[in-house]
């Protein structure tokens, strides 16, 4: 079927349109995710004005963490239900089980982002050691009050060294000793 590219766009200015490749928006085709509603005189997929939404829905669908596949067997679930609750039971499923892994990395984030502010105070306070003890030999055996315990475990990798017979041990702020 040829169409008029006046109504339509390339695969080229589609591409440049959404910033993704033409060899990604062929990727999207042969998964059977996009649909060109036809040729242009020279060859070239064309694309109407529903592959924009429908490109967009494809990145938000990556952004939470779906593969191509995974949206592809979504779409293939979605299209072979017959019946709307049962379609919308799958999606849900499957975006609730998104939604935990999300929340989970949000955790695991949140908890990064205490250990780096720890390590970061902790820091702060190198600023202080002047000479002599300022080569690396000191640092393990730091007369500084650094305020706390035990070196962060981001600090204390540095001073870990098994050929010297130095082990300390690695526990990020919290973790149980």
């Amino acid at each position: 079927m040829e169409v008029t590219a006046t109504k339509h766009l390339k695969v080229g200015d589609l591409a440049r349109m959404t910033g993704k490749s033409v060899r990604a928006l062929r990727l999207y085709e042969e998964l059977d995710l996009l649909h060109p509603v036809g040729r242009s005189t020279g060859g070239f997929r064309l694309y109407d004005d529903t592959a924009l939404p429908r490109i967009r829905w494809i990145e938000l669908l990556q952004e939470a963490g779906l593969s191509l596949h995974e949206i592809q067997g979504l779409l293939h679930a979605w299209q072979s239900t017959k019946f709307g609750p049962q379609a919308m039971e799958l999606i849900r499923d499957t975006f609730r089980k998104k939604l935990d892994e999300t929340r989970a990395a949000i955790d695991r984030f949140r908890a990064l982002e205490r250990e780096l502010a720890h390590t970061l105070e902790y820091l702060e306070t190198c600023r202080s050691c002047t000479p002599p003890r300022t080569t690396l030999e000191h640092c393990p055996q730091c007369p500084e009050d650094h305020g706390v315990k035990e070196q962060p475990a981001l600090v204390a990798g540095f001073h870990t060294d098994p050929k010297q017979g130095i082990v300390i041990p690695l526990r990020a702020t919290g973790e149980a000793t």
